[in-house]
């Protein structure tokens, strides 16, 4: 026993026995303020408390009981599914962010055939969470009903809404200025000399994916000088999906497209699908801009050039909107826009003067089942 604390302390599976000095040396610190730490004495400043704390969570070692943070309260936060990475790097950065205030963020995901957003908050309210964090949910729909959330709102349970505003929802919002992502991606495949652009993205009902078609549609009068009318036949919309994507190229190559700008990551990932289905390169005869930046993206083949969402801070800007609602402070309901970023990367080139199938091996091989 060392100063009232008796070692070992717990231990995380795979942690050996901890030593003070193992902490100290860790932490930068005598093994005197360790001990110090450790037993909740006065007489340490934050900042070295906050080593020594840091230096036992390296270390594999569980905090003393009286030393963990205990909840500020339970916050839900209702995604979509989470095959799309970019729900899952939304939902750690909003997590992560609510720890850092000590609330215990609740996950609830809506999985196909699973339970609906509204039996979710239903869960979230009964289990009394102090306030909920919408991601992409029904709020984005705009054939959905929005009384459900003034209905949240009579109930007293605080909410904010991550991409997707929608004016007959009274909330605090946080988007990302999808027009000018649009304007990005079609200026970096106009520079690159494409004259045929097209763009794959969701189905109109959802703000995003419209937000997105008035966007591109700009972009093209404005890079291209295109018509509105023929910028509108550039469109084609269908699922946030590899499916979706490889459906929408299908019709934009048929259209001659050589550039082709996509509503997300997951899709982008489709239209190589399709271009290498028909026997072409991607960036060499076509180029390909994909929505997100979501992990891994940059290793994918080729590496994907994107538009990367800053989701950390999104996700910080929301945290921030809630909690001050749940303090009592009333945010403003408005809509609390984000610049997105484009990264090149190696799945966009220089545009060919026309697009035209690689060329195929021939074999003198015998087709299959010939004698």
């Amino acid at each position: 026993m060392v100063d009232g604390v008796t070692l070992p302390l717990p231990k995380m599976s795979g942690a050996g026995t901890p030593r003070l000095s193992d902490i100290a040396g860790q932490a930068s610190v005598s093994e005197a303020t360790v001990s110090r730490v450790l037993n909740g004495k006065p007489g340490v400043a934050d900042s070295t408390r906050q080593r020594v704390l840091a230096a036992l969570d390296i270390l594999g070692y569980e905090r003393p009981v009286r030393l963990r943070r205990r909840s500020a309260g339970l916050i839900g936060l209702v995604t979509p599914e989470l095959i799309n990475p970019i729900f899952p790097a939304f939902a750690q950065a909003v997590e992560q962010v609510l720890a850092g205030h000590g609330y215990t963020p609740v996950l609830c995901t809506q999985l196909p055939g699973g339970a609906t957003e509204d039996e979710l908050v239903e869960q979230l309210v009964e289990r009394g969470v102090g306030g909920i964090v919408f991601l992409s949910g029904l709020h984005a729909d705009t054939s959905a009903d929005p009384s459900r959330y003034a209905a949240l709102i009579d109930r007293g349970v605080p909410f904010v809404m991550i991409n997707g505003c929608n004016d007959r929802v009274s909330a605090p919002f946080v988007s990302l200025d999808d027009r000018a992502a649009m304007r990005m991606a079609v200026g970096h495949l106009a520079d690159l000399g494409h004259r045929r652009i097209g763009l794959a993205t969701g189905p109109l009902r959802y703000v995003p994916s419209a937000r997105k078609r008035e966007g591109f549609i700009d972009a093209l009068g404005v890079c291209l000088g295109l018509p509105r009318e023929e910028a509108q036949e550039q469109v084609c919309c269908t699922l946030f999906s590899v499916e979706g994507g490889q459906v929408a190229a299908g019709a934009l190559l048929d259209r001659g497209c050589t550039g082709i700008v996509c509503g997300s990551d997951m899709m982008a990932l489709g239209v190589v699908r399709a271009a290498r289905e028909r026997g072409l390169r991607v960036p060499q005869d076509v180029s390909v801009v994909g929505f997100d930046d979501s992990q891994l993206i940059a290793f994918t083949d080729p590496p994907l050039t994107t538009v990367r969402q800053p989701v950390q801070a999104m996700a910080g800007a929301a945290v921030g909107a809630l909690l001050e609602e749940i303090g009592g402070s009333p945010v403003q309901r408005t809509e609390y826009v984000f610049q997105p970023e484009l990264v090149v990367r190696g799945s966009t080139a220089g545009a060919r003067t026309a697009l035209r199938p690689a060329r195929r091996l021939r074999t003198n091989r015998p087709p299959s089942g010939a004698g």
